[in-house]
């Protein structure tokens, strides 16, 4: 893949991952708005973005098939985001403001701000896309801008009367406003499992793709984080996490890969935040002997041992007693360096 393309591949990937964010935040702010015209605008919205989603997903599709597994790593890493960012964001829009016309009215400010990001976002994408000779994707920019600033103009004629209704509920008293009748609980519950879903989904189809990136130094610590911010305690590798003990997950450590314990870092300081397990996670860190060693069995690493240096297999021999302690491996690794 040339370098034009890959920078047309980044952004039409920023693009989707902006959309795919989006989503989840206009479906917040739908679930605390009445029922009237700015709630019908915000419907619209959010069905409209599902479509440019899509249509940039088709684009992206058609021009990624020579992706690196890197970028498609990342690619997954900047979604995942995303949605983590709509979900901490959700619960704080049903927050703010002192009423709810007040919610309301900040609400359209932040849809406000959203499409005028949207709106660069395809701008940008537009411009390169001419200077490269994509036409196929600079139309498609243009025409998603258009749609955004046709909501944005929508939105803004909408933000006079919702500053009315808050005149009329803060300072003259007449709130009509009943957060009851908009089915915001059961809302905010439906987009903590959008989000989680979507992340389930993400990692299934960058699963390949991601355990082959992990090859590049530093990948494997950013999935950690990523993965840690987004888990449950059914998802780390120690079962049954929240019912040990500090000192019994101190023990369990050293069995777990560069991955894992970035995972338990990040889940740890999310929760519990135990200085003894933060402490014993900092240790066992370290480079693996080389990038991608921990996904590989004994007999993967078995069969490359030969051709390691003395050096390089003392490294295999300490990470091996620090962490895994495979017998197997040991072996292997100190034939090479009595050999050597």
């Amino acid at each position: 893949m040339s370098q034009p393309e890959q920078k047309l591949v980044q952004y039409l990937g920023e693009a989707r991952a902006t959309e795919v964010g989006l989503v989840s935040v206009l479906r917040s702010q739908i679930a605390i708005t009445p029922r009237g015209s700015y709630r019908k605008g915000l419907e619209e919205h959010l069905a409209q973005t599902r479509d440019h989603a899509q249509r940039v997903q088709k684009r992206l599709s058609e021009l990624d098939g020579a992706r690196s597994p890197l970028q498609v790593f990342v690619g997954f890493t900047e979604t995942l985001i995303s949605q983590m960012v709509a979900l901490t964001k959700t619960p704080f829009d049903l927050l703010r403001g002192s009423g709810g016309e007040e919610k309301v009215l900040k609400s359209a400010k932040d849809a406000c701000a959203s499409e005028a990001l949207e709106i660069a976002t395809y701008a940008a994408l537009e411009r390169f896309a001419t200077a490269v000779g994509d036409e196929q994707t600079a139309a498609l920019a243009a025409s998603i801008r258009d749609d955004e600033e046709r909501m944005l103009e929508r939105i803004l004629s909408e933000i006079p009367e919702l500053a009315d209704g808050v005149v009329e509920a803060e300072v003259e008293g007449k709130s009509s406003y009943d957060i009851t009748q908009t089915g915001a609980a059961d809302a905010a519950r439906e987009v903590v499992e959008d989000v989680k879903q979507t992340a389930r989904d993400a990692q299934g189809r960058a699963r390949r793709a991601a355990q082959q990136a992990r090859k590049v130094p530093g990948v494997a610590q950013v999935e950690g984080q990523i993965k840690g911010l987004a888990a449950s305690e059914e998802d780390l590798a120690i079962t049954r996490y929240d019912s040990l003990t500090a000192e019994e997950i101190v023990g369990r450590l050293p069995e777990l890969s560069q991955i894992e314990l970035v995972k338990v870092d990040s889940y740890e300081r999310k929760h519990l935040n135990r200085t003894t397990v933060l402490n014993r996670v900092g240790v066992l860190r370290r480079q693996e002997p080389w990038p991608g060693y921990d996904e590989l069995t004994v007999a993967e690493i078995d069969a490359v041992t030969q051709d390691l240096t003395q050096r390089e297999a003392k490294d295999v021999v300490a990470y091996e007693r620090a962490h895994k302690n495979r017998a197997g491996v040991l072996r292997s690794a100190e034939r090479e360096t009595a050999n050597a």
